[in-house]
């Protein structure tokens, strides 16, 4: 028997035991985190630096990308780390510290998610009051709501999973520290506190949810309106990014926190927990580009801003202090 005074780490689970699959884990993960990091940051870039995408939708935009980056940037570091040196231990302060900003950053996201779909609505269905239901300082507020709810949110859950005596050892079976495997280490009953607030968190998830589905119901008869098969295609094309965004992300976390336990496996925990916090940071960007003309521009632009900047600088290195950092 163990209990959370005398508990200093625990143990988090491995990808494999084979060395050279762990190995290849992490050129796998390397791959995934590089692949975030360099599509957000186009977008956050791109987005700050070009005024014709100073708007609500491509603001909040900026605010997923940023939030995108810093879940990735909480749960896959470790796990790379540890599959390259072959370790398992993660102290007791970081795996606190990791679950509070993992919850921290996918709360947000979730709430940001809820408020772009708020944007997407407004935007089609109400095209002329759209500059005065989303002004500048009104988005900004919307935005720090979201940031606050995952504040508050993961203070919340990650305080009261830790106030719980651990008596199940320190093995988690995640390779991170997620709730429901901090709270499989936990006395028998003492959980239910936790369990209660999860409850009420996926209510508030579930209302969430339900905004969403009656926005894009509003959505949809709008664009069912216009009398052009083109018109109806052309506004319909601004939504689809973030449906698919909402496809990817919401029914994997649902499933990862709601799932039975009769069909609960390590293995299975493992694949939809890579699906619902490393995917969505990278193929997000795409998602987002893909048929978006305006960030393509934006992007390219930027990148061939860049090279011809750096191009430059190796051909003429002493003509003009631009060139220096």
């Amino acid at each position: 028997m163990s209990n959370s005074s005398s508990i200093t780490h625990f143990l988090l689970l491995p990808f494999t035991d084979t060395w050279e699959l762990q190995l290849w884990h992490f050129w796998l993960f390397l791959g995934i985190s590089l692949a975030a990091l360099v599509g957000n940051s186009l977008i956050i870039t791109s987005t700050a630096c070009n005024q014709h995408l100073h708007t609500p939708r491509y603001f909040f935009l900026l605010n997923l990308s940023l939030l995108d980056l810093g879940c990735i940037s909480t749960t896959v570091p470790k796990s790379m780390a540890n599959s390259l040196w072959d370790t398992r231990p993660i102290s007791y302060t970081d795996c606190a510290a990791q679950l509070f900003f993992f919850l921290f950053f996918i709360s947000a996201e979730y709430s940001l998610l809820t408020i772009m779909s708020y944007d997407r609505y407004v935007a089609i269905c109400k095209p002329l009051h759209y500059g005065s239901l989303l002004g500048s300082r009104t988005c900004v507020h919307m935005a720090a709501a979201a940031w606050g709810t995952g504040f508050l949110s993961a203070l919340l859950h990650t305080a009261n999973t830790f106030s719980l005596p651990l008596c199940g050892g320190n093995a988690v079976e995640q390779f991170f520290c997620e709730i429901p495997h901090i709270l499989k280490l936990s006395c028998s009953h003492s959980y239910q506190r936790e369990v209660g607030l999860l409850v009420l968190s996926c209510l508030l998830a579930l209302g969430c949810f339900v905004f969403i589905v009656g926005s894009y119901v509003q959505i949809f008869r709008a664009v069912l309106k216009i009398p052009s098969k083109q018109g109806r295609h052309k506004v319909f094309s601004t939504c689809l990014s973030h449906l698919a965004v909402l496809s990817l992300f919401v029914p994997t976390a649902v499933f990862a926190y709601m799932k039975p336990h009769l069909i609960s496996s390590p293995s299975l925990d493992l694949v939809v927990s890579v699906l619902y916090s490393g995917v969505p940071p990278v193929v997000n960007p795409l998602i987002y580009s893909l048929r978006n003309q305006e960030l393509k521009d934006a992007v390219r632009k930027l990148v061939t801003g860049c090279v011809s900047a750096a191009i430059h600088c190796l051909l003429y290195p002493r003509k003009g202090f631009h060139c220096r950092s």
